[in-house]
């Protein structure tokens, strides 16, 4: 069984642009999360280390950059008048 390659952890700090996340749904939905990637990875990661959260630290912060500047940016959008989905 080869093993499955991962990204680096900061290769998914940067969000998804939330707007095309939304955009192809017929109804926008608070379970769209342009994080996603950062998730899994994190996920794959305490699956390949036995669920040793010390050996996933990396992922996890990348996983809260991502969802932190996510999240500014839909701040930002709102004040400026911005459709957010």
């Amino acid at each position: 069984m080869a093993k499955e390659e991962i990204s680096a952890p900061q290769d998914n700090a940067k969000p998804l642009n939330y707007r095309e996340q939304f955009q192809g749904r017929h109804a926008p939905s608070k379970f769209i999360d342009p994080c996603e990637a950062a998730s899994k990875a994190s996920l794959s990661c305490l699956s390949r280390n036995d669920y040793d959260r010390d050996a996933c630290q990396a992922y996890f912060q990348a996983y809260r950059d991502c969802k932190a500047a996510w999240l500014q940016q839909r701040r930002d959008d709102r004040k400026a008048g911005r459709p957010t989905s």
